[in-house]
């Protein structure tokens, strides 16, 4: 046993949804264990905090993006970011987490040092001075995007003379009534700020490079609600949030086996909005259903405000931006007032944090997954990527169990250390599982850690299997070693993984 205990057994980076839900999971399964949430912000909330443009709403729906833990019960089950700010701020003071939470931290550098069993993090202050804490295990809920900067698509707004606008900087004071808008873009992020915006404008146009898939359902969940005047809150909340998970599998199954099946169904949700003439050309992507994912149309609110004259939808590819507006490569001319960028993210992996073991910088994309939640001969470290195919909750839930499951056979063994172990000679068959076509994908394939073909490395896509083998299998399961501080290698002679 080390003389000195560290800062905190646990230090949960970020208080978005992935963080609160680990210092939740941690109350209820680990409540002897210390922790703190370290927030690069003023609030938390993380994106439902970060982003203000207009209508800006979660775009799969709250009975699986709402924690397993917690009912959601609001009468929408597509919510808007107040609804989700205030679902998250209940359960921090409810649970008793509010008083973990250190605002304005930025964790910037993070060192592993197995003698001692324990993190060496730094944090920038807000005044810029630098402070250093320390933690036996850390735990990444910083999201899967870069906070500072978003992509940049290199236009030259050189001629433009209006107001360019990225929506994740939105100026909250921003008056655009009775202004021609243009959002490039055809993401989740457009496809809500367009019909959002309408109501005040003088007109919205959606450019789009490329059409998108879109998928168009009610608001509410007429089931949920219906299950919750007859039923207690947890049980109605249980089984709505499980019929939609195994909705979720389905429709994500059938897209991949009868791409064509689910094309005609989309297309037909689209006509019984727009009418049987409509032509589809601007919603018939040059890619099958869930290559990309599907962007949600709730209560057709894009369709109605296409057919009150006050939206449309325009694809083509920019020439270049003039004075008033954008040009075409077609030649036709979009007038624009101001332009909105909805161009999509940029990936970052572990929040930006510099992270070293043993002082050697650590290369995350020459690192195997294990089990989507920790990575290959790297300690007490652990990350949530969320789903690509289904809500990002589904699988912050599901690691956070893991990790206090991790951290209670620890302390039954004894052990300050958990290291997924991986030899030098794996021999691993390396596996693509983001087959998304979707660009900030492709865009930060480069960086994301390594995937396996076969179970535990790799970060898996299908949360029912996922969920059986997270929670239930034995902790224990012969590669995650546990050993005690300035312990080596598992096994005598055993060579590991080279450190980048």
């Amino acid at each position: 046993m080390l003389a000195t205990p560290p800062d905190f057994d646990v230090l949960i980076v970020g208080a978005g949804i992935s963080g609160i839900g680990m210092a939740a999971h941690m109350e209820m399964h680990c409540p002897t264990r210390s922790y703190a949430i370290v927030e690069m912000r003023e609030n938390l909330g993380g994106t439902w905090d970060l982003f203000k443009y207009p209508g800006i709403r979660s775009d799969s729906d709250m009975h699986t993006l709402g924690f397993v833990f917690e009912p959601w019960k609001h009468e929408k089950s597509i919510a808007d970011a107040p609804s989700i700010m205030d679902y998250l701020n209940t359960i921090v003071d409810e649970r008793g987490i509010r008083e973990h939470i250190r605002y304005q931290q930025r964790v910037i550098a993070a060192d592993w040092r197995g003698d001692e069993a324990r993190w060496h993090v730094t944090i920038q202050m807000p005044d810029g001075e630098h402070k250093r804490m320390t933690a036996n295990f850390v735990y990444l809920g910083s999201g899967y995007y870069d906070y500072d900067e978003p992509y940049d698509p290199g236009f030259d707004f050189g001629e433009f003379k209006g107001q360019v606008i990225h929506p994740q900087f939105w100026p909250e004071d921003l008056d655009y009534a009775g202004k021609k808008i243009v959002v490039i873009g055809s993401g989740a992020t457009a496809v809500t700020i367009v019909p959002s915006m309408a109501d005040k404008a003088a007109h919205v146009t959606m450019l789009q490079r490329t059409p998108t898939w879109m998928f168009s359902r009610p608001a509410k969940d007429a089931l949920a609600n219906f299950l919750r005047k007859i039923l207690p809150e947890e049980m109605a909340y249980k089984i709505t949030r499980w019929k939609n998970i195994k909705m979720q599998d389905f429709s994500f199954k059938m897209a991949r086996n009868k791409p064509e099946k689910v094309k005609q169904g989309l297309h037909k949700r689209i006509l019984k909005s727009m009418g049987k003439d409509y032509d589809l050309s601007n919603f018939t992507p040059p890619y099958d259903p869930w290559d990309q994912r599907l962007c949600l149309v709730p209560d057709d609110d894009l369709f109605e405000a296409m057919k009150s004259g006050k939206a449309s939808v325009v694809t083509g590819r920019i020439a270049k931006f003039v004075e008033g507006g954008v040009e075409l490569e077609s030649g036709e001319k979009l007038d624009a007032d101001i332009i909105v960028t909805a161009t999509g993210l940029k990936l970052a992996v572990a929040g930006k944090i510099a992270v070293t073991q043993e002082g050697v910088p650590v290369d995350f994309s020459e690192r195997f997954y294990y089990k989507g939640c920790m990575f290959s001969n790297l300690p007490n470290l652990a990350v949530v990527f969320g789903y690509l195919n289904a809500s990002w909750t589904l699988r912050a839930d599901i690691n956070s169990d893991f990790v206090c499951r991790v951290l209670n056979e620890m302390e039954r063994k004894g052990s300050d250390i958990a290291v997924p172990v991986l030899p030098q000679d794996h021999g691993l068959e390396e596996d693509d599982i983001f087959d998304f076509s979707s660009g900030y994908i492709q865009r930060g394939k480069h960086i994301m850690p390594k995937n396996a073909v076969s179970y535990p490395w790799r970060l898996n896509q299908e949360y029912i299997a996922d969920r059986k083998i997270m929670m239930t299998e034995p902790v224990d399961d012969g590669l995650l070693s546990f050993r005690k501080a300035g312990a080596n290698a598992q096994l005598p002679g055993e060579q590991l993984e080279a450190a980048e």
